[in-house]
């Protein structure tokens, strides 16, 4: 099977919401390893952000693509000062373990480069989720030891563990 990784555009949104839904969260995404579907119940994403996201001149939202549907996606923001952010990184859940992730995330740290021109690249992952951490680790991602809250105010609260790579 070929697939192809390309900026994503408005026409691709309904089918990447969908597969983000799908990947984060309900009873598909416990089909794969990487939901929070364990730690979160509500949306992911929103259907404007997404949109944001692929209007915006600073951002990227990648899709990998076989030619019939969209199976994984990954947001690259530039931050400024040759920082980038990698976030939103989902894989179709019927489809994780085929080395799909890796492929999207070789991809964003390719485009951050290459394209955005940084030099540093930053995710965040909630911090009970210690295999995914465990994985972006064997990919060369180091702890930053910097702890953020969660962007939604929870009872009990999750943090954030803030990962970094250098691009050069």
């Amino acid at each position: 099977m070929t697939v192809t990784i390309r900026p994503a555009e408005a026409a691709d949104l309904p089918a990447l919401y969908s597969l983000v839904e799908r990947a984060y969260r309900g009873e598909d995404a416990r089909r794969g390893w990487t939901h929070e579907a364990d730690l979160l119940s509500d949306r992911r994403t929103e259907p404007g952000e997404l949109e944001a996201i692929v209007t915006d001149p600073h951002q990227a939202l990648l899709m990998l693509d076989d030619g019939t549907a969209p199976l994984g996606c990954v947001r690259i923001a530039d931050l400024g000062q040759g920082l980038a952010y990698l976030g939103l990184l989902c894989v179709e859940p019927a489809r994780q373990g085929e080395q799909l992730g890796r492929k999207l995330m070789q991809e964003a740290e390719r485009y951050a480069r290459d394209v955005l021109a940084c030099n540093v690249i930053e995710m965040t992952v909630i911090e009970q989720r210690r295999e995914l951490i465990a994985y972006y680790e064997r990919r060369g991602w180091q702890r930053t030891g910097e702890r953020r809250d969660f962007p939604v105010p929870l009872d009990p609260p999750l943090f954030m563990c803030v990962l970094t790579k250098s691009l050069a």
